[in-house]
């Protein structure tokens, strides 16, 4: 590992000043992430800001009835507070699902939603990766690519996001607070990630130097009944092969309201709105799940090895969203 400068910050202002302060300078949360890229030699930091010390570790009511989650929230408390498993159970199964126990006690809630690929090609600095060096190549293409992305992919990455959390925070209309020198912003966490396009290197919308100080979680009632189901090779402590974020409100037998995000199939969370569309006002049944399904899954463009991925996916939004009509009926 390289030398590098590390500071400790004590408030948000000073925090963002730090950073400011050094052209090649990082946040450090838990560093269960970005300590792991800085000895593969990915990342190279000449300054880490440490901002676990920062009164951002609470989570309480959003004057709309939400709730505000603060940016160092480790993962654990967040999948274990009585607020968030009550109205938004969807998350804190998400949080379970991400990673050993250990982990999630060092993890932050900023932190997760900035972790990079898990994409081997990524860290492999002998192999062309464009999300590592811009306009080198994606090795992945013809490479190992099972787990690889067969939503809004381009030629020039293929690489999926790793986190669960995020996931459920999309189906949830999460919206992510941050700081700048300049002024403090939002971001739906549906703006928050960008297309992979051509500049895969280039990850989210934040501005330069921004601090994430927080997510808002909207008041939504259909949230209550929402469930993260995940699909992964081995048992436990391993990345999704696929999961679906869910939450739906059945009236009558007919669908009233759904929320729908995917993960493990694109460089984002892949918020379904086509799937949402197709069952608003629908029958809440198998049948009219699998044909929502078909017509978010229309748009995949799978690669030689993980075309298993669109009937994987189908089958899970299908069975998600049949136990959670089956819970609405009790």
């Amino acid at each position: 590992m390289r030398e590098f400068d590390y500071r400790r910050a004590l408030d948000v202002p000073g925090a963002v000043a730090l950073l400011d302060a050094v052209p090649h300078a990082r946040y450090l949360g838990g560093g269960t992430n970005l300590v792991d890229l800085m000895k593969a030699g990915v990342e190279r930091p000449e300054r880490l800001v440490d901002v676990r010390e920062l009164p951002l570790d609470r989570i309480e009511p959003s004057p709309d009835g939400g709730l505000l989650i603060g940016a160092t929230v480790t993962n654990s408390d967040l999948a274990a507070h009585p607020e968030v498993r009550r109205r938004y159970p969807a998350l804190s199964q998400a949080v379970l699902a991400g990673a050993s126990g250990q982990l999630r006690n060092m993890a932050t809630v900023g932190g997760n939603l900035l972790q990079r690929t898990r994409c081997a090609y990524f860290t492999d600095l002998t192999r062309p990766c464009n999300k590592r060096i811009p306009d080198s190549g994606c090795s992945a293409r013809t490479g190992e690519h099972h787990n690889h992305a067969i939503l809004g992919a381009s030629a020039h990455c293929v690489a999926t996001h790793p986190s669960d959390m995020a996931v459920a925070l999309a189906a949830l209309d999460a919206v992510v607070s941050y700081q700048t020198a300049d002024r403090p912003g939002e971001l739906a966490l549906a703006d928050f990630y960008l297309p992979v396009g051509s500049t895969p290197h280039r990850e989210t919308a934040l501005p330069p130097g921004a601090l994430i100080t927080g997510v808002t979680l909207p008041a939504a009632p259909v949230a209550t009944v929402s469930r993260y189901r995940k699909v992964r090779e081995r048992a436990s402590y391993a990345f999704a092969i696929g999961s679906v974020a869910a939450a739906l409100d059945v009236q009558d037998g007919v669908v009233r309201d759904v929320r729908l995000a995917l993960g493990a199939v694109a460089s984002r969370p892949w918020r379904a709105r086509t799937a949402e569309r197709a069952l608003l006002g629908r029958p809440a049944d198998a049948a009219e799940f699998a044909a929502a399904a078909d017509a978010e899954l229309a748009a995949a463009e799978p690669l030689r090895d993980n075309a298993y991925k669109v009937t994987l996916v189908r089958n899970l939004i299908v069975a998600v969203l049949t136990e959670l009509t089956e819970e609405s009926a009790r």
